[in-house]
């Protein structure tokens, strides 16, 4: 799965998903792509999940980018564990998402295909996307 190598800091705030995305909301590689409607943290496990549903639909036909990289780490404490005694452990790395940003990208497939294909990889999202080709945004 997707985690960042080497870190700065080994434990970071929550912050706040406000606002849109500005980089990464245009289709730049393939020719389709998957665009995130809602602000989110997505985890590494939801990435993987959604490549492999997209690969396994369409049998090695094209090629599949992921635009989004979980390098922003999620910690929580143990279960029933009284407050305080500091910050819990990192879990999992998850990709910070804002709206408008292109999560997949795919070429290769026809546009019928390639439909089924993001649709199946909006399952495996805890967010509504939103199938997008190249050029044309709404």
């Amino acid at each position: 799965m997707l985690r960042p190598k080497k870190v700065k800091y080994r434990k970071k705030q929550r912050g706040r998903r406000k606002g849109k995305a500005l980089r990464g909301s245009r289709v730049n590689f393939g020719q389709y792509g998957l665009k995130a409607l809602e602000p989110a943290l997505i985890s590494e496990r939801q990435i993987e999940a959604a490549r492999v549903a997209v690969t396994r639909y369409m049998k090695r036909g094209g090629k599949v980018w992921i635009r989004i990289f979980p390098d922003h780490p999620v910690t929580k404490q143990p279960a029933e564990t009284r407050m305080g005694k500091g910050k819990g452990s990192v879990e999992f790395y998850a990709a910070v998402v804002k709206p408008g940003r292109i999560i997949l990208e795919l070429e290769g497939l026809d546009e019928a295909n390639a439909r089924v294909a993001m649709k199946r990889a909006g399952a495996k999202m805890p967010i509504k996307c939103k199938f997008v080709e190249r050029g044309k945004y709404t």
